[in-house]
């Protein structure tokens, strides 16, 4: 079994007490009511379609949380690739305990491994551009789900609004254009001693290169995002704006693309050059994985 990152086990920390207070409430009365005190039993988590399972470790934590003495053993680890059919893992221990974390347990297993899937599938489909996923994740599940996108084999990119400069459109909008922007944030991280990086979106190939000349002329800029610049039409995916982007950067800065990334059509944005493409479709819009957990009592 995969060790939790430190991020991962802190959010679990303050996640798994309000998840369970949100489900249980004042007591599962329906458990309560029909499985008598101290019944023994074992549930067995099963597989129902392919994909890359995820959060093992989380559901874990969550068992763990409920009643310390339930007994967990895991036949996969997080990041494994599944088939319909298999059966990752099982917990044994009173049937009350199991039925109380089932469905938080489920809930994360299931999130956690259709973000992985999504993520496992975009990967492959646009080497050699690395995917990226985004700040559109469930609240209080970011590092859940970013978690979850890295086991998949795509990348993370930043975690928040502290740990890089991102320029987008309404940054722009009210610094008065995009060298305007550049700059400002140029004087403000030398201004604070500051050295992380710093990504500009541009819409347009004007925009692309009034950024490169603002970096020409001093300010930081360490990777250009390309936004929409892949376009749906009648007849498909136009990658023909952004090819033309990714050839005015000519290699000076690193090159990300978004919008429109969906798996049909990664490839296509991969092809042109980008060394980046972000897909908020990986969490936002994410497809559980079907897993099921089946209780069978020991007798």
């Amino acid at each position: 079994m995969l060790p939790l990152p430190d991020d991962v086990a802190a959010a679990l920390d303050w996640l798994i007490p309000h998840a369970l207070a949100e489900d249980v409430g004042e007591g599962d009365v329906t458990t309560q009511a029909t499985i008598p005190a101290g019944t023994q039993a074992t549930a067995r988590f099963k597989v129902k379609e392919s994909g890359v399972i995820a959060g093992l470790a989380v559901a874990e934590r969550v068992f763990a949380a409920v009643d310390p003495e339930l007994r967990v053993q895991w036949a996969a680890a997080d990041g494994d690739r599944v088939e319909p059919g298999d059966r990752p893992g099982q917990v044994r221990g009173r049937a009350r305990s199991i039925l109380v974390a089932e469905r938080l347990a489920l809930n994360l297993v299931q999130r956690m491994g259709g973000i992985a899937t999504a993520a496992h599938r975009m990967a492959e489909a646009a080497r050699p551009a690395t995917v990226l996923d985004t700040r559109k994740t469930a609240p209080g599940l970011r590092q859940l789900d970013k978690w979850a996108v890295a086991l998949g084999g795509a990348a993370n990119h930043r975690t928040g609004l502290w740990d890089m400069v991102l320029i987008k459109d309404n940054h722009i909008a009210a610094a008065g254009g995009v060298r305007e922007a550049l700059l400002a944030a140029t004087r403000y991280l030398e201004a604070n001693g500051l050295t992380i990086q710093v990504e500009c979106e541009t819409r347009t190939l004007a925009e692309v290169h009034e950024a490169l000349a603002a970096r020409a002329d001093g300010a930081r800029l360490h990777r250009l995002l390309l936004d929409n610049m892949a376009v749906r039409t009648e007849a498909g995916l136009d990658v023909s704006r952004l090819r033309e982007a990714v050839e005015a950067v000519g290699g000076r800065v690193q090159t990300e693309a978004s919008g429109n990334v969906t798996l049909d059509t990664v490839r296509a944005i991969a092809e042109t050059g980008v060394d980046f493409i972000s897909s908020g479709a990986l969490t936002h819009s994410v497809r559980a994985l079907d897993v099921s957990l089946k209780v069978d009592l020991e007798g």
